[in-house]
């Protein structure tokens, strides 16, 4: 019987380890075996039940709720991820950027990217720019946070094997999206340097031979295809994201 590392199995399966881990210290999701020196290794059932909760969790469900659905149970699915965002609401309110780091790190290594910043991160930012005045502060102080952790991560990838790759802001100016959108590709095996200044148009011969990534934050309008088209057909690898 094959039996695979945890490094060997975040490959396979496109999860962070420290998520892995995560999910079977704190949610009892995982039992993989141990070599005599305490290193976990996974079969392949294991790397099937990974896949099941990758693909529960995707679809919009809670890892808190994951392990009950695995066992048959009934579960409400509509609250979790509602009751996450209080969580950070809550932190918030209480005006604790230490607090507010944890916590941003704890569900960072719990979750995977792209469910955290479509159901957490993005609804919370929204709710906040709906209010003014101290709801502003709450939220420049979310986007410092979670700037800061996102950049922690992107270091962190740049030290493993990858892909190296670019990414532009083009005619936005939600900056803090820009480098959530960065942690989202890093997971898919880029190693993401930022261009943290967006640009009204963006100039990919100064970066020639590298991997672009734009962000617009909306679809690209028919002019924004137009360009895309040329750059292409002038040899640019250029990839539009995060619409």
């Amino acid at each position: 019987m094959a039996l695979y590392s945890i490094g060997e199995v975040a490959v396979r399966c496109g999860i962070n380890p420290v998520t892995l881990r995560a999910w079977q210290r704190r949610y009892g999701l995982l039992k993989p075996q141990r070599t005599e020196g305490g290193h976990r290794q996974f079969d392949e059932e294991d790397i099937q039940r990974i896949e099941e909760i990758k693909r529960w969790v995707e679809s919009g469900v809670p890892v808190g709720k994951v392990k009950a659905l695995l066992e048959g149970e009934n579960v409400n699915l509509h609250d979790g991820w509602t009751a996450l965002q209080e969580e950070i609401m809550t932190v918030l309110r209480h005006v604790r950027p230490a607090k507010l780091r944890a916590k941003i790190a704890t569900v960072g290594r719990e979750n995977p990217v792209d469910a955290l910043i479509d159901h957490v991160f993005i609804p919370v930012r929204q709710r906040l720019g709906l209010d003014q005045n101290t709801a502003r502060a709450m939220c420049s102080l979310l986007d410092g946070a979670l700037i800061d952790y996102v950049a922690f991560c992107l270091a962190g990838s740049r030290k493993k094997a990858g892909k190296d790759a670019l990414l532009i802001g083009w005619a936005t100016d939600d900056r803090t999206r820009l480098w959530l959108e960065a942690w989202r590709l890093s997971p898919q095996g880029w190693r993401i340097d930022v261009l943290a200044e967006p640009l009204e148009m963006p100039r990919p011969e100064l970066f020639p031979g590298q991997q672009l990534f734009v962000f617009t934050g909306k679809p690209l309008t028919r002019r924004q295809q137009e360009q895309m088209a040329h750059w292409q057909e002038q040899g640019f690898t250029v990839t539009h994201t995060g619409s």
